[in-house]
């Protein structure tokens, strides 16, 4: 799967959950610092990852390391590397 529909996924949870804009949503910016989000945004934003990839992630360690969207595209790349059927959820 390519990163850019990778990062558009994503950012789409960020955008629905959060009301950020497109423009806002850069592989450099922090998720607690820049995005503002706090511990309980997170979870929300682990859920609706959860659901957008149909993935559990509760015991995954790369998300729970991830400050950085691009932290995030990163831990999905890798994912559908490993999961190729992930991507096909992606496009139901």
């Amino acid at each position: 799967m390519e990163r850019a529909k990778i990062e558009q996924a994503v950012n789409s949870i960020f955008i629905n959950r959060f009301e950020f804009e497109a423009e806002e949503l850069t592989a450099d910016k922090r998720i607690f610092e820049d995005l503002e989000l706090d511990s309980l945004d997170v979870v929300d934003m682990i859920v609706g990852l959860q659901q957008k990839f149909g993935v559990q992630l509760r015991e995954n360690k790369d998300i729970r390391a991830a400050r950085t969207l691009g932290d995030v595209y990163d831990v999905f790349e890798k994912l559908i590397a490993e999961h190729p059927e992930i991507e096909q959820k992606l496009a139901e």
